[in-house]
This record gives structure tokens, C-alpha cells and sequence, in this order.
């Protein structure tokens, strides 16, 4: 996976680029760039390609930032298309109008060296890669060492006829952006974002709603109250998109069984009634799968709203567990009923979780709350 990863880089990526910034410039010297981005790339992983990239635009771009974003603005491709629900058509892939996809990672991250000292200009450049690929990445350093700058403008853009840059008002600000520069000041006071994502909450593309959702997610992970009064104040008249959206945005809040979220959603009950977890088969090898069947009965005379996860306690190479919530059902349970649900469970290891042999929990959790539990073993 990492090697197919590291190949969305490659030469033909190169000397793509290099065609169009020469189309752009005839003065553009596509030989130097290509030898410079070229150099060592067979041993270089994905983001050490793209620095690559825009070590080549440093040393062959004109000088004059304002002029070197031109070059580059004319070489893009057209913006992507969005289809009707507003999500990108063809997000990663190159055109052959111009530059676009992967490249332009390297793209930003060279506006991100080179304009720092010019951010107004660097954000108009960032608009329009964010059309071709995204500026999610690129525009960090720009949030972190000019706020001042870079505000005012992401207020304007919430308002922007593109849908590409309103989403990246959102996704370039979001405190704890997967892969990008963490935004401590904004870890530690999310206050300049929340007026962004109130005015892009209801925005009519769900590309810029999911990207609200996963940042009002970060904020959740340092200040779940702030987020679960956000919750509670716009569920209020909200449309099926808005209510989708703050359900999104509340995943982990619920997860962790946070009582102020549950109660915005009308969860803050645990299951009145019984719960009962059978786990198939007891013991179990890693890459295998496990069965889950969990039983809820009834004892209400109203009908409850639930959530129910479940949480694995994968053993840890200690010999200690770490408990991780997976997402299993949300349903209503209506008064003296008894419901049986059922899943399966993989136990193939992923790039982010290794297995280690041992005895595993599985707690089932409704609206939070542990209410049954089981276990398995799990070996080599």
C-alpha cells in the first residue's frame, strides 16, 4: 500500500507538470526542474516527492512571487466539476489540461515557502489550486503565523461561488487535520473558526457539510461541551442536511457516551430492560472474523431511542488492553420488545491498529453504557 501510495508521484507526474508550466512561460527551464524533482525519487516516499516537487518550483519559478503565481495559476487545469450534490468529480486524478491531482501538493506546499511574506497573494494562489486538488495542507503555516491575514479573507470565502473553496475555509482550519500542521492556538481556542462554521453549516454541497461535521469533531476531542451545546442550539429547526451534519460532527462525543451530547439527541437514558452478548467463535486467529449476537429486552412502557456500540479492549504488547468503540446499531425499541441484533466483527489488522494475541473484552454499550459483556481469545 505505502509503495502504490508513494507512485501517485511519479515521473510521468513530472514531466506532465513540466509541460504545462512550459506552456505557461516559455522562459520556464522544464529540464532543471524535472533533473531537480526527479533527483533520488525512487527512494523517497510520497510527501518526500511532493517537498520535491516545490524544492523544483523554488529553483526554477520566476523570482517575483507575484509573477511566479501567475505561471502557475495559467499551468492549472480547469476547476473540477462537482456533480449534483455538490462532490468533486475526478478529486485525485490529472487532467490533461493542465496541472492537477497529486502534483499539486508540491504546488502548495511551494506557496506555502515561498509566500509566506506575501500571504494576501498566497491566498489567491491557494484559491485556485484548492479548485484543482485542495489547499487544506498549504494554508496551515499560513493560519499558524499570520491569523491577522488569513481570517478575514476565510470569512469572505464562506460566501465564495466555488464549493472547492468554501470547503477549505473549513477543512484548512480544522484544528487536527489528518496529516497537516496541527493548529495548537486553535486546539487550545477554537472561537476564530465557529463563526466560519456557523455560515457554512447549512452551505447547499455536502462536500463542505461533511468537512464542517469532521471539524466540529476535532473541536469535540478538547472542548466536548462547546460541542455539544452547538448540538443542542442547532438541532433546533434544523433540515435532514443540517441534522445529518451535527450527527456526524457528535460521532465521538456519543461513542465515549458523553451525557451532554447524548442528551442533545434525546439519549441521555440507558437501556431500561436487559441486554445480553454472545460472541462466535471463542477463540479466534488475527486476519479472522468474530460474530457478534446481542439481545435487548424491553421493561418501558415508552418507546426508547438507542444507540448501541460496541467497544473491543484490543490487548496491547504490554499485556495491558486500550479500549477502541466501534459503530453497531441505532434503533427504537418499543415498549416490552425484544430485539436481536447481530454483526461481524474483523480482525484483520489495518495500518493504524496491530493485533497482539491475548483475551479480548467486547462491552456492548447502549447510549453509552456498558449494559452486557463477553470475551475471546485471540491468537497468531
Amino acid at each position: 500500500m505505502a509503495d502504490a501510495f508513494k507512485l501517485l508521484i511519479n515521473p510521468e507526474t513530472v514531466a506532465h507538470t513540466a509541460r504545462h508550466l512550459r506552456r505557461a512561460w516559455r522562459g520556464f527551464d522544464a529540464e532543471r526542474f524535472s533533473a531537480i524533482a526527479l533527483d533520488g525519487q525512487d527512494g523517497l516516499e510520497f510527501k518526500a516527492r511532493a517537498h520535491r516537487l516545490a524544492d523544483a518550483l523554488l529553483a526554477t519559478l520566476p523570482e517575483d512571487f507575484d509573477r511566479a503565481c501567475g505561471v502557475l495559476e495559467t499551468a492549472l487545469a480547469p476547476p473540477l466539476a462537482l456533480d449534483a450534490d455538490g462532490e468533486p468529480v475526478g478529486l485525485q486524478g490529472a487532467q490533461p489540461q493542465g496541472v492537477s491531482g497529486w502534483a499539486l501538493w508540491g504546488a502548495g506546499e511551494w506557496v506555502a515557502r515561498a509566500g509566506l511574506g506575501e500571504p494576501e497573494r498566497a491566498l489567491l494562489c491557494l484559491r485556485e489550486i484548492t479548485q484543482r486538488f485542495t489547499a487544506e495542507f498549504a494554508i496551515r503555516p499560513f493560519i499558524a503565523q499570520r491569523p491577522e491575514a488569513v481570517f478575514p479573507v476565510l470569512e469572505r470565502w464562506t460566501g465564495d461561488s466555488s464549493a472547492h473553496v468554501r470547503r477549505l475555509v473549513s477543512e484548512g482550519s480544522r484544528p487536527r487535520l489528518p496529516w497537516g500542521l496541527r493548529l495548537q492556538a486553535l486546539v487550545v481556542d477554537p472561537a476564530p473558526t465557529l463563526p466560519l462554521l456557523h455560515a457554512l453549516q447549512n452551505d447547499g454541497s455536502a462536500y463542505v457539510r461533511r468537512s464542517v461535521a469532521n471539524h466540529l469533531n476535532d473541536i469535540a476531542k478538547d472542548h466536548p461541551e462547546l460541542v455539544a451545546s452547538w448540538v443542542r442550539e442547532h438541532r433546533v429547526g434544523a433540515s435532514a442536511a443540517r441534522e445529518a451534519l451535527l450527527r456526524h460532527a457528535s460521532r465521538g462525543l456519543i461513542k465515549a457516551g458523553h451525557a451532554p451530547t447524548l442528551a442533545a439527541w434525546g439519549l441521555a437514558h440507558g437501556l431500561d430492560g436487559g441486554a445480553t452478548l454472545k460472541l462466535t467463535p471463542a477463540k479466534v486467529v488475527v486476519g479472522g472474523s468474530l460474530r457478534l449476537d446481542a439481545t435487548l429486552r424491553s421493561r418501558a412502557r415508552t418507546a426508547q431511542a438507542l444507540v448501541v456500540d460496541y467497544a473491543v479492549h484490543h490487548v496491547k504488547a504490554n499485556g495491558s488492553a486500550s479500549p477502541k468503540v466501534f459503530k453497531g446499531w441505532k434503533l427504537d425499541l418499543a415498549p416490552g420488545e425484544t430485539r436481536a441484533l447481530g454483526k461481524a466483527h474483523s480482525l484483520r489488522e489495518v495500518t493504524t491498529r496491530r493485533l497482539y494475541p491475548g483475551r479480548h473484552r467486547v462491552e456492548l454499550l447502549v447510549n453509552g453504557v456498558a449494559v452486557a459483556e463477553a470475551a475471546f481469545d485471540l491468537s497468531a
